[in-house]
């Protein structure tokens, strides 16, 4: 007997075989075959997450067992079958005209009255719920779709703002039709699946009216590194097509999951997008959605708050977990969200499993590094921390595909699934638009191409023929250099190495590069800089930012002021943005210790940042004068140093990220210290408090010669070579004429280290190093062992042959 619609949730597997219509609440992940990976996924979250506070719009599918009546009543796949005799998916001109003859026998081929009248009713239901004619997105959902394995998403058509039965009926049709879109066709082709074994079912959602708010996509995993502790979420406003078909430069936000589980609000970082267009309701109009331009008010604010955005990351870890406890194995997942603006409720719309970091093989890592650099072209967010290089393909039109060749770069606005048969061919793609959730993202990564999206004006700068390197290896700005450049790939073996007892740290100071790092073996990180991010993030002086108002310099108060626009409290960007540069590395290395140095710039380095000049004196050698710690209680810096503080401190108390240990540069006397952990307290941060360690760089002799009177204040010790070196053996590093002289193995050097470790040691206190020289010299990092150092702090390129090299010494001297 066949079943039109059917309203009980609890049904029996037969009377839904052979149902034309179930509603959404009545199916499950395990109906994939019944109605496909997306509707099945939508019914999963409602049944199983709604009363964990996830919210899911309702509405109904259309089966796989309606499709197959559909086929099989028209007798269409006999023809089907004959339009594909002679497919070519590698000829372009050959895939494109078979998928036009599908589609438009297809959409020639009327429905059956028994289906419409399915429909009909299904709809009616949902009307009496929501109103009249009430509005529906309309959306695709095949059978072998959102398998872990294989990335379906985008290959069949999404109609938004249908209303009425006529258009929800006349969408449905467009929907079957395009089972046979040129890329879906082609993926199938390539994937091995048989295109008459798959069967498309159609789901018809209520919609969330985010065209008067915000939506976007979001992933439970890192989408570039695969570090599965973050997820990323990115939002723009109006309805989501613009954000995935990577249309729009979305904002983007990265949240911590295991802090944000424990109760704490671990934003590591907020990444304004420009948001230029947003895709409306064509209300009285001839279409159904429409692209209008964004206000430049709203465009420079985020789309979300902070508590919209903490929330979605909750409904990301809640997704995740449900859906790797179902499937018995850890699984990423892929989201789509919607705001709606007329009630301010978050809504998830769609979630599949993520398919390219939850597949790699995780035993080599692969690291990328440019041996030269080059002329930069232009910039934008990186995808797949890789390098490619080839001559530069410009195309603007689907039309010129066919011209494509192997190898070559591929330039463009923003490519859809349309683009896909060429993509993998190209050696890396290049778009003026999109950003890491984008459609050129998702094919890019999961084809293992290096992507660069988001450039602006890549096609207006890239000539047609030029040669160019695109280089996403240097943290989440990826550019495109004029030139071949030469390159290496580093393979780190993680299967069988060997574990030491001196434990094997990381010299990390860009956040970017974290999460990529923290895949390396490693016991967490020995220095954790903040120049970088002062320097690259915030790039104000601290000072600047307080006596805003007073600044005389006024090209730097208008570069301050634009960096600064969405922030009427200008010392509180300096806090933010440190906080998430600090929390971003802190959190990569999550719960191993991460070491902090507070700020070590040099007078004359502080000066050229925007507005230094107007607070810094003009030092003879400020090597060794005003840095480090004799600023910290200064009464010419000590506001500045409190934006220091009260970064560190949100970082520990708002994030969770109580891993990380704080450490006092340029320390020259016990006393000295004490000043700086009285003025720390100050500002909440109290030595020993909620397991508060505060550590001092040994990188002056004094250092040495009073560490048993420096143990009495400090937590641990870290040994600096170069300013040791250079302060040992009264030589200054900057200068030509002596950096012959500069070398850590001098043998002063080494009985000041060893002076250094013994005495430490003693004490019970604990000592590692983080200087050059381990890096550098495999030599001193056997002397370091010998000596019974804690801990060895190397730059990530050296650490393989540096623990190798530590594991062999250590069986010697056992």
């Amino acid at each position: 007997m066949l079943e039109t619609f059917v309203t009980q949730q609890k049904l029996s597997q037969n009377v839904k075989q052979q149902a034309l219509v179930l509603p959404l609440d009545a199916v499950g992940i395990a109906d994939i075959p019944l109605v496909g990976g997306k509707n099945a996924s939508l019914g999963e979250m409602i049944q199983q997450l709604q009363s964990k506070g996830v919210k899911v719009p309702t509405g109904f599918a259309t089966t796989a067992y309606a499709y197959r009546f559909f086929i099989q009543g028209a007798g269409l796949e006999t023809k089907l079958r004959q339009i594909f005799a002679d497919l070519d998916v590698e000829d372009v001109n050959n895939l494109r005209q078979c998928g036009k003859q599908a589609r438009t026998l297809m959409l020639q081929t009327p429905f059956p009255e028994e289906l419409e009248k399915a429909i009909a009713q299904a709809y009616e239901d949902l009307c009496n719920q929501y109103g009249a004619d009430t509005d529906v997105a309309v959306r695709s959902s095949a059978t072998a779709e959102d398998l872990p394995d294989a990335s379906f998403a985008g290959q069949q058509e999404t109609y938004l703002n249908v209303h009425g039965l006529p258009a929800v009926l006349q969408a449905c049709h467009k929907c079957f039709a395009s089972i046979f879109t040129d890329r879906a066709i082609s993926y199938r082709q390539i994937k091995g699946f048989d295109h008459f074994n798959i069967a498309l079912s159609v789901g018809v959602q209520k919609m969330v009216r985010a065209d008067l708010a915000a939506s976007g996509v979001m992933f439970s995993i890192d989408t570039e590194t695969g570090f599965k502790d973050a997820a990323l979420i990115t939002a723009a406003y109006g309805l989501g097509e613009n954000v995935v078909q990577g249309a729009v430069n979305p904002d983007e936000y990265l949240v911590f999951k295991p802090t944000l589980k424990q109760g704490y609000r671990p934003i590591l970082e907020k990444r304004l997008g420009t948001k230029e267009i947003k895709m409306v309701y064509d209300l009285g109009g001839s279409k159904m959605t429409k692209n209008i331009p964004v206000a430049a008010s709203d465009r420079a604010a985020f789309a979300l708050n902070d508590d919209e955005i903490l929330q979605l990351a909750h409904w990301a870890c809640l997704i995740e977990e449900h859906y790797s406890q179902v499937r018995g194995v850890y699984t990423p997942m892929d989201i789509e969200w919607a705001k709606d603006g007329i009630t301010n409720e978050l809504f998830i719309v769609q979630a599949r499993p993520e398919t390219v970091q939850s597949q790699k093989i995780k035993n080599v890592l692969h690291i990328y590094q440019l041996q030269e650099k080059g002329e930069v072209l232009v910039t934008g967010r990186s995808v797949g921390e890789m390098i490619g290089q080839g001559k530069a393909r410009v195309i603007l039109d689907v039309h010129r595909l066919g011209e494509f060749q192997p190898g070559e770069v591929l330039v463009t606005n923003r490519t859809d699934p349309d683009w896909e048969p060429i993509m993998k061919k190209a050696s890396a793609i290049v778009t003026n638009s999109g950003g890491r959730t984008c459609h050129a993202a998702i094919i890019a990564r999961e084809m293992g191409i290096p992507a660069i999206v988001g450039c602006g004006n890549a096609t207006k700068i890239i000539k047609a023929g030029q040669e160019i390197t695109v280089s996403c290896a240097e943290g989440e700005t990826g550019k495109v250099y004029k030139g071949l450049l030469a390159y290496e790939v580093q393979e780190i073996p993680l299967e069988k190495l060997p574990r030491t007892r001196t434990q094997i740290m990381m010299n990390v100071g860009n956040p970017e590069e974290a999460f990529g790092y923290s895949a390396i073996p490693n016991d967490g990180v020995g220095l954790a800089r903040m120049e970088f991010i002062i320097a690259n993030h915030i790039k104000a002086h601290p000072l600047a930012l307080i006596h805003f108002d007073e600044l005389e310099d006024e090209l730097a108060k208008y570069k301050i002021a634009e960096l600064t626009a969405e922030y009427a409290d200008k010392p509180q960007f300096f806090v933010d943005k440190l906080a998430q540069g600090i929390g971003a590395i802190a959190a990569a290395f999550y719960p191993k210790p991460v070491i902090v140095r507070l700020s070590d710039f040099k007078s004359n380095e502080y000066a050229n940042l925007l507005g230094g000049k107007q607070f810094e004196p003009k030092e003879e050698n400020p090597m060794i004068g005003w840095r480090g710690a004799s600023r910290y209680y200064d009464e010419r810096y000590r506001e500045g140093f409190a934006l220091e503080c009260r970064a560190m401190k949100q970082v520990r108390e708002q994030m969770g990220l109580t891993n990380v240990i704080l450490m006092i540069p340029f320390c020259r006397t016990p006393a000295e210290g004490r000043r700086v952990l009285a003025e720390m307290a100050k500002h909440g941060l109290v030595r020993g408090e909620n397991g508060l360690q505060v550590y001092v760089m040994c990188e002056l002799p004094s250092n040495v010669q009073l560490a048993d009177e420096f143990c009495q204040v400090f937590d641990g010790f870290s040994i600096g070579s170069n300013d040791l070196t250079q302060l040992t053996l009264g030589l200054d590093r900057d200068s030509e004429l002596v950096a012959h002289l500069f070398d850590e193995r001098n043998e002063a050097v080494k009985r000041m280290i060893a002076k250094a470790i013994s005495t430490v040691k003693q004490h019970g206190r604990k000592i590692g190093i983080c200087g050059q020289a381990p890096s550098d010299y495999p030599e001193f990092a056997r002397f370091l062992v010998e000596e019974g150092i804690d801990s060895i702090s190397l730059n990530p390129d050296s650490v393989l042959k540096t623990l190798l090299e530590i594991a062999a010494t250590e069986n010697t001297c056992s």
